[in-house]
């Protein structure tokens, strides 16, 4: 079948494209994923003039806006691409879980009932029309009339997202609420959370129930012994806010056996919302070779970062230093999880790429590559596991594990919004003993030499964190002593000398 597709006018439909991918291999069904192959130059395509076929296509269909951004997919391509992150990083199961898109002409796409989540194709969804008749080759999601009733209450409501995430399920029939205060992004996206009574599945009830809770204004809902749902303006606003509740809720149950939690107080979420992290413009010309390069690696690792649950869609930070006064940074506000080299920000002498936001903590990044000419990469994150001791007053104590002491060192703890309050004095805190720095209730700070060794300290402080919590569980935990620390500080010594 895939060889009709060398006929050039196959190409003029995103559907098509996505077919043919999937006669080829079988696992691609995401319009995300292939538009990546095909804007990099798919080496599954033998036929070099099929490359060029479907570059055009895309170009054609998307006017030349990156692929990457969610809004310009048709609602079928968003509900795909959205489930198959949701599927990936453990939010649902196969058959758990549903996702809808309100378009503007008042039609419901949705989530078919029954089928296996991490494997649909766009001709799968459903799409309901304002009249009730339906469109489609299955049936809409059992949940439904909760969709159809919570667009009818909130006018500003275009996306939702519903879920069974493991940890969200586990304060569900636990009669308690995660605490999003623990972590200002998580706070700013997910606001309060609201609260349904258990209210048997799929019926006209619980629609009830669910959208005059969000009538009421909340965005994020936890329904008793059921999930969570959460909206948005459009599908990957929902999706962030579900991502962001999740990651409150799994990193609130880790932290539990291990000590109190440290509650953010309202000033200073208030102080988070209003840094000033603006910079003033400067015209680029076109990317070098290495300049090209440097942002592909800073693309890669963060995929591979968000691949690894280190970091999330809408947190997580990496720059890297292209000369003595310029470095590559993530932009503002932007999709970790969809992000394409155009996207990373130069920033040069304190200013930065024109028509671009970069990260608010640019200013602090600039201030490290300054104070430190040896540091090549800094990477910010919020990994689920190191994220337990910024929350609480225990110390992550690196001398268990003589990996971790060899890679990471000794870690700094220092304040909430210190890092961004006082520049000078964080950047004056990295050293070749302190390469890692722990911010209460923000995230931790891993710098490097280069992309590679800042990625491994940021890697090796997650599961060093997570085998800490697990032999906590075990019982006593023996650190190295003094004399096996030594050892290790010579061996140190002699690799660095």
């Amino acid at each position: 079948m895939w060889k009709d597709y060398n006929k050039e006018e196959n190409f003029r439909s995103v559907d098509l494209i996505i077919e043919y991918y999937s006669d080829i291999s079988p696992s691609l069904n995401d319009p995300y994923e292939i538009s990546q192959r095909i804007f990099l130059g798919d080496r599954l395509l033998i036929n070099s003039r099929v490359c060029k076929l479907l570059q055009e296509a895309f170009n054609e269909v998307y006017k030349g806006y990156m692929i990457m951004d969610i809004k310009f997919l048709h609602p079928r391509d968003q509900i795909i691409s959205t489930m198959n992150r949701i599927y990936q990083r453990e939010l649902t199961t196969v058959s758990g879980g549903n996702l809808s898109v309100l378009d503007e002409e008042g039609k419901i796409w949705i989530t078919p009932k029954g089928l296996d989540k991490g494997n649909l194709r766009p001709r799968d969804i459903v799409c309901v029309r304002k009249d009730g008749s339906v469109e489609g080759i299955h049936e809409p999601s059992s949940e439904f009339p909760s969709h159809r009733m919570i667009y009818q209450r909130r006018s500003d409501v275009h996306a939702i997202v519903h879920t069974h995430s493991p940890s969200l399920m586990a304060y569900s029939i636990s009669e308690k609420m995660p605490d999003t205060r623990i972590h200002p992004h998580g706070h700013n996206v997910c606001g309060p959370i609201g609260f349904v009574p258990y209210t048997l599945m799929g019926t006209e009830h619980l629609g009830e129930n669910i959208s005059q809770c969000f009538a009421d204004g909340f965005n994020c809902v936890l329904l008793e012994n059921h999930g969570a749902f959460c909206v948005g303006k459009g599908l990957l606003e929902a999706f962030h806010r579900m991502e962001a509740l999740e990651f409150c809720a799994r990193i609130l149950i880790n932290a539990a056996p291990i000590g109190d939690v440290r509650l953010l107080s309202k000033s200073q979420l208030e102080q988070y919302e209003n840094i000033d992290g603006s910079l003033p413009e400067f015209i680029v010309q076109d990317y070098t070779p290495e300049e090209y390069r440097l942002r592909q690696n800073i693309v890669t690792i963060l995929q591979r970062a968000y691949a690894r649950n280190l970091i999330s869609a809408s947190g997580g930070v990496v720059s890297a230093r292209l000369s003595p006064h310029q470095f590559l940074i993530t932009p503002h506000g932007s999709d970790r999880g969809n992000m394409g080299i155009a996207d990373i920000v130069l920033v040069e002498n304190g200013k930065r790429e024109q028509g671009k936001e970069p990260d608010i903590s640019t200013k602090l990044h600039e201030k490290i590559y300054v104070k430190h000419p040896e540091i090549g990469c800094i990477i910010t994150a919020q990994p689920p596991f190191a994220m337990v001791f910024a929350i609480t007053d225990v110390d992550l104590d690196t001398s268990f594990i003589p990996e971790s002491y060899v890679i990471i060192r000794h870690i700094r703890n220092i304040e909430f919004n210190a890092h961004l309050q006082s520049i000078e004095d964080t950047a004056g805190i990295l050293s070749t003993n302190t390469p890692v720095i722990m911010i209460e209730n923000d995230c931790v700070l891993t710098t490097g030499k280069d992309i590679f060794q800042a990625f491994d300290r940021l890697e090796v402080l997650d599961f060093s964190a997570r085998a800490i919590l697990f032999a906590s569980r075990l019982g006593r935990i023996r650190p190295l002593g003094a004399q096996q620390l030594i050892e290790l500080d010579r061996l140190i010594s002699k690799e660095l000398t």
